[in-house]
C-alpha cells in the first residue's frame, strides 16, 4: 500500500524559526522520512502525554525534534523544534476530521490552553468602559460549526469580544479564525459546503490550505526552502470572492498596507488565464524590483502549471510600452532624458521671461502639461487642472504656454518625445483598432498610475468585460498627484472595494503606521477608502521609536537591535534597513556593521542574496515584505525632504509635498510584518510624533 506523505504548514512555520544549521539537519531528516515512510529503518517515539496517539516524536540531534502524525495511509510532518518546545506542541494539538465541514484540521486541545494573554487596556480607560458586547452570541452552536471552529471551542467562540477576538483567533484554525475576523468587520464569510462522507478529509479545500501532500524528492525541496513565499502567495478566503468574481467594467481592490492587494492581483491574473485558455494576461506595476516580485509569487503560485505560466506576462509597464512601441514602429522611442527636458525648460522659460519658480513650471509640465499630451494653447487653457490645486487664471496661463510652447517646438526638431507621450501614442494606435496583445490587465500598485498610462491600458483592452483590474492604496501614492480616473476613460464606480483584514503585518505596526494618515481617504471621481475597521489576525512587539544625539549613537543602538532580531531567528534576507535618500545609506550600513552584518542595495533586484540584509531607500521599499524592518535617519530634514520643502511654490503645493512623505515613510514601515525600529537624531522628524 502506498503511504502518503504530507507536510505540514505548521512544520515550515518552525523550520523557520530554526537557525540555518539547524535548518539544514531538520530537512536532511525530513528527507529520510520521505524516503522511508512505510517506517523500516526510522525511529518514532511515542509521546506519553498527547492527547492524539498518533504523533510520535523523530530525533534530529541532540535537541531537535520532528513531531509527525501516523496513520497506516499517511505520514505527516507536523512540527519541527527543540526537544521540550516541539513536545509542549505536540501535547497542546491533536488531528481530526471537522465534524461539520469534513476538512482535517490541526486542533488545539482546548483544555491544555491556560492563561490565555489578553489585550492590554489602558487603565484609566477600563475604569469607565462599560462591559464589552461579545461579538458572536447570535450565532448558535451549528453556524459557528460551518464556519469550520472546532466544536469544543465553541463556547469561546460565542463569548469572544472585541479584546479577546485576537487571542481566540491564535488558537482556531485558519478558516475559522478567518471567518470570525471577517464576521467582526461587518462581513459574511464564505461557508464551503460540507464534504461527503467518504470524502478524504486532506482533500477539502480548507485543509489545503495547510496540509501539501509531497510526491517526491524535488516536491519536498520545494515546499522546504520556501515556506515565506508559501505564505505570501496564499489566498484567504476573504478574498476570493474579489478574484473569481465578474466584472462588468474597469474594477479596483484598495485596502492598506498588508490586507493582501497584490496576493489579490496574483490570484485574479491565475484566474483570467485559467477561464480563459486562450488569452494572454499581463499582470503590471512600475519598477523592475517590483516586477521581480510578482515574478518570484507568480512562479510560486503557477508551478505546476507551466502551460498557463506561459499566458502570463509579468512587466513594468515602461517596459511594457517600449516593447510595444518597438513591435509596431520598428524601432525605440527616442524619449528625453530628466536632465535634458530641465535644461529646455530653464531655456524655454528665459526666453519667454516667465515670471515662474523652476518648480512650478516642472511641476506644471509633469502633472498638466505633458501628462495630458497638450500640445496647444486652446487644449491648455480648457484642461481642467484636477492634479494642481493651484488655480491660475487665464493671462498666468498664457505666460506659461509660451514657455512650454517652446519645449514642445524643442524637442519636435531634435526627435524626442516624452513617456507620456508614448503611451498616448500606443492608445491612438489601439483605438483605431490595433490588435492588441492582451485580453485582460491586472496592474499593482495602481495608485501611482499616471494619466497617460491609465489612458493606454484603457484603450489597450478596450471595453472588455473583466478586462481592467487594479489593486492599489490611496495611503500609498508617493509618485502622482490626484486626478480623474474617470477622465481617460477608466470608470471604476460601483466596482470599488476596500480589504479590511490585514493579514501581514501585526496590530501593533499597522495601528501605529495607521496614524500617519487619515482614516478615509477620497479620489477625485468621488470613490473612498476607509480605513476603519481594519484589523491584523495576530499580535506582535510594540515597535520600538527612538531619538538619538547623533548618528554614531543611533548606529550603535540600531546595530543592536538588528543583531538581536538575527539571534533571535529572522535570516538576515528577511531583515530591511530603509532611509529616506540615497545619501543617508551609510547611516543603514554603519548600523549593520554595528551588528556584525553584510547589506545589499536594492537597485532593481526584489530581495537581497541569502544572508545580506536588504538596504534601500524607501522609494525602492514599495511592494516588498520583510519580518523585521529599521527605518532609520528619520531626521527633521529628512522627513519631509527639506528640498521638496524649499522647492514648493506655494502652500497647496507644500501641504502635497507633507502628504506624499507621509505616505512615503507609512510606506516603509509597512513593509515590516512583525518588528519595527524607528529612529533618527533628536529632535527627529515631526511626524515622529504622530506616531
Amino acid at each position: 500500500m502506498t503511504v502518503i506523505f504530507l507536510v505540514a504548514d505548521s512544520f515550515t512555520d518552525g523550520l523557520a524559526r530554526l537557525t540555518p544549521d539547524e535548518q539544514a539537519a531538520a530537512k536532511a531528516t525530513a528527507f529520510d522520512l520521505q524516503q522511508d515512510r512505510t517506517r523500516v529503518g526510522m525511529s518514532y517515539h511515542a509521546l506519553g502525554k498527547a492527547k492524539d496517539a498518533r504523533f510520535a516524536s523523530v530525533r534530529v540531534n541532540d535537541d531537535l525534534r520532528v513531531i509527525v502524525h501516523r496513520t497506516p495511509e499517511s505520514l505527516l510532518l507536523c512540527y519541527v523544534g527543540h526537544h521540550d518546545d516541539a513536545y509542549r506542541w505536540a501535547e497542546r494539538r491533536k488531528l481530526e476530521a471537522h465534524p461539520t465541514t469534513g476538512a482535517m484540521q490541526m486542533v488545539e486541545v482546548r483544555e491544555r490552553v491556560e492563561n490565555v494573554v489578553k489585550r492590554v487596556v489602558v487603565p484609566e480607560a477600563a475604569a469607565t468602559a462599560a462591559p464589552e458586547r461579545p461579538l458572536f452570541a447570535h450565532l448558535d452552536e451549528a453556524a459557528l460549526l460551518a464556519y469550520g471552529v472546532p466544536l469544543e471551542w465553541v463556547p469561546d467562540a460565542q463569548a469572544a469580544t472585541e479584546s479577546t477576538l485576537f487571542d481566540l483567533a491564535e488558537h482556531l484554525p485558519a478558516e475559522a479564525a478567518d471567518a470570525l475576523l471577517t464576521l467582526a468587520v461587518g462581513e459574511v464569510p464564505e461557508v464551503v459546503p460540507p464534504a461527503p462522507p467518504a470524502a478524504d478529509p486532506f482533500a477539502h479545500p480548507a485543509a489545503q490550505r495547510r496540509f501539501r501532500v509531497v510526491d517526491d524528492v524535488d516536491a519536498l525541496a520545494t515546499a522546504l526552502d520556501a515556506p515565506w513565499e508559501q505564505w505570501a502567495v496564499f489566498l484567504h478566503p476573504s478574498q476570493r470572492d474579489l478574484v473569481e468574481r465578474d466584472f462588468g467594467g474597469p474594477a479596483r481592490v484598495s485596502g492598506s498596507a498588508g490586507t493582501g492587494k497584490t496576493v489579490v492581483a496574483l490570484h485574479r491574473a491565475v484566474h483570467l488565464a485559467k477561464r480563459d485558455e486562450h488569452a494572454r494576461v499581463l499582470l503590471a506595476t512600475f519598477s523592475d524590483a517590483l516586477a521581480r516580485h510578482l515574478e518570484t509569487k507568480l512562479r510560486v503560485l503557477t508551478r505546476h502549471h507551466p502551460r498557463l505560466r506561459e499566458r502570463l506576462d509579468v512587466a513594468t509597464l515602461a517596459g511594457l510600452a517600449a516593447r510595444l512601441h518597438r513591435a509596431r514602429w520598428g524601432r525605440d522611442a527616442s524619449v528625453v532624458d530628466p536632465a535634458t527636458l530641465a535644461s529646455l525648460l530653464a531655456d524655454a522659460a528665459r526666453a519667454a521671461k516667465a515670471p515662474f519658480a523652476p518648480g512650478f513650471l516642472a511641476n506644471e509640465w509633469d502633472q498638466v502639461v505633458d501628462a495630458w499630451q497638450l500640445r496647444d494653447w486652446d487644449a491648455y487653457r480648457a484642461v481642467p487642472r484636477l492634479g494642481r490645486k493651484v488655480r491660475l487664471p487665464e493671462s498666468a496661463r498664457a505666460r506659461a504656454w509660451a514657455v512650454f510652447e517652446r519645449v514642445w517646438a524643442e524637442l519636435d526638431a531634435r526627435g524626442l518625445t516624452t513617456e507620456a507621450a508614448v503611451y498616448q501614442a500606443l492608445a491612438d494606435a489601439y483605438a483605431s483598432g490595433g490588435a492588441a496583445p492582451y485580453a485582460h490587465v491586472v496592474l499593482d500598485e495602481a495608485q501611482d498610475a499616471s494619466a497617460a498610462q491609465l489612458r493606454f491600458l484603457a484603450q489597450l483592452v478596450g471595453g472588455r468585460p473583466n478586462g481592467l483590474f487594479f489593486a492599489g492604496d490611496l495611503g500609498q501614492r508617493i509618485f502622482q498627484q490626484p486626478f480623474s480616473w474617470l477622465s481617460v476613460g477608466v470608470d471604476v464606480r460601483g466596482r470599488a472595494r476596500t480589504l479590511k483584514v490585514n493579514y501581514r503585518t501585526s496590530h501593533q505596526i499597522r495601528t501605529r503606521a495607521d496614524r500617519l494618515l487619515d482614516a478615509r481617504s477620497d479620489d477625485v471621481d468621488g470613490e473612498t477608502q476607509d480605513r476603519r475597521g481594519t484589523i491584523s489576525v495576530f499580535d506582535g512587539p510594540e515597535p520600538r521609536l527612538e531619538r538619538f544625539v547623533d548618528a554614531d549613537a543611533e548606529a550603535r543602538a540600531a546595530g543592536a537591535w538588528l543583531a538581536a532580531r538575527v539571534a533571535a531567528g529572522a535570516r538576515p534576507h528577511e531583515v530591511g534597513v530603509f532611509v529616506r535618500h540615497e545619501g543617508l545609506l551609510q547611516r543603514a550600513h554603519a548600523a549593520l556593521a554595528r551588528a556584525g552584518l553584510e547589506g545589499a542595495v536594492l537597485d532593481g533586484a526584489a530581495n537581497p542574496p541569502e544572508g545580506r540584509v536588504a538596504v534601500a531607500t524607501m522609494h525602492r521599499a514599495k511592494g516588498l515584505e520583510y519580518r523585521a524592518v529599521a527605518a532609520m535617519a528619520c531626521d527633521e530634514d529628512a522627513l519631509p525632504l527639506a528640498e521638496r520643502l524649499a522647492a514648493a511654490s506655494d502652500m497647496n503645493e507644500l501641504q502635497e509635498v507633507h502628504e506624499t512623505e507621509r505616505h512615503l515613510l507609512y510606506v516603509a514601515l509597512t513593509r515590516a510584518r512583525d518588528e519595527l525600529w524607528v529612529s533618527g537624531v533628536a529632535p527627529g522628524s515631526d511626524y515622529l510624533a504622530d506616531l
